[in-house]
């Protein structure tokens, strides 16, 4: 049962400490929780609306050195299935996507060591010449940092120069968990929690819309999960007046499917439903300073994405015109523009379709 004093703590909107967060879950019952995270939820968006897009997920190439134990679809450059996109298969790529209702990339690419800062330049800046009514949401700290480390460059420079290329947005990717014990088992090539951090310190400094993710249920503790939540909430807290910040926190269950992380800790539990309800709802309520949280329909099913709803969610994200990643290792889901609107209103919920700044989407000719 939830104590008297950290219950009013978070109906009066106070932020809990790292001993409260822990007993708060330790102690919560899952119907206690919920409904804790809906009492919130409603503060934040009282009007009973969830959100959602059409954008489509691309892996600008296939090839990334860092490897990490979770990831199936990178491979190293001398494998035969290799590959960069081309200029022609972004172009069929973004008419599908313009086609469908959509404008946005969500574009993204690991760290390939062909691909320098001249070369993200010069493909936004291309993309955003040819389809100058296209969105880019794109890289993601763990890559911006590498492009800072090899054009020896400031951080902050090198995403003043993505952003003239055409950068509109920079997505959570690549957060895993915030905990540098767990980084240097299953991602050691990858940049740690600090320079994360760093990479979205400086975003928030340029105004840049962002996000904040976490992927959950391997190897980490729950006080390294609390960790995660507390680092990405005093960073949020940082942020200049007038800056966007995060606009929205999305934690999605470890797909464990033929994986090699999965193989070196076949013991690993997995994460059922319960369990990510209790995520979506403890997330909801840590981060009292980040308008919304989104339900990953794609990992854990419809079914569990709508239930999410009622558990402090306000978001459904994308349909997922394509998505290359966790799908293989294990996460199988679709969704089309009608059948996710239906998902919502069946919830409860009024469908409200968006663009990356969780405002009403308008598509532009």
């Amino acid at each position: 049962m939830v104590s008297d004093d950290i219950r009013k703590k978070i109906n009066s909107n106070i932020p809990l400490d790292k001993f409260e967060a822990l007993q708060l879950w330790k102690t919560a019952s899952f119907a206690e929780l919920m409904q804790l995270a809906d009492n919130v939820r409603n503060r934040f968006h009282p009007n009973k609306k969830v959100s959602w897009l059409i954008d489509r997920n691309v892996n600008l190439t296939n090839v990334c050195f860092s490897q990490c134990l979770f990831c199936n679809f990178c491979v190293k450059k001398q494998n035969e299935n290799a590959y960069i996109l081309s200029l022609e298969d972004y172009r069929e790529k973004i008419r599908v996507l313009f086609e469908l209702g959509g404008d946005q990339l969500l574009l993204q690419g690991g760290m390939n060591p062909a691909l320098n800062l001249d070369y993200y330049i010069n493909l936004f800046s291309s993309l955003k010449r040819e389809f100058p009514q296209l969105k880019l949401h794109a890289l993601g700290p763990p890559e911006v940092h590498w492009l800072s480390v090899r054009a020896k460059l400031p951080i902050r420079e090198v995403l003043i120069r993505l952003v003239d290329a055409g950068l509109d947005s920079l997505p959570g990717a690549g957060a895993e968990i915030l905990s540098d014990r767990v980084r240097k088992i299953v991602s050691p090539g990858k940049a740690t929690s600090k320079q994360w951090l760093d990479v979205m310190r400086e975003a928030h400094q340029l105004g840049l819309v962002t996000s904040a993710t976490m992927m959950f249920g391997f190897i980490e503790s729950i006080t390294e999960r609390i960790e995660h939540l507390l680092e990405i909430r005093k960073l949020q807290d940082e942020k200049p007046d007038g800056s966007p910040g995060f606009l929205a926190f999305i934690p999605w269950p470890y797909q464990r499917t033929d994986t090699n992380l999965f193989e070196k800790y076949p013991d690993m539990p997995r994460i059922y439903g319960i369990e990510y309800i209790k995520m979506i709802a403890f997330s909801r309520i840590l981060l009292n300073n980040i308008t919304n949280i989104g339900a990953s329909w794609l990992t854990v099913g419809q079914d569990i994405g709508a239930l999410a709803l009622h558990a402090g969610a306000n978001d459904l994200g994308s349909v997922m015109i394509e998505e290359n990643v966790v799908s293989k290792a294990g996460a199988n889901y679709q969704l089309s523009p009608d059948s996710m609107q239906k998902l919502i209103r069946d919830a409860g919920f009024e469908p409200f379709q968006r663009n990356q700044n969780y405002q009403a989407f308008t598509r532009q000719n």
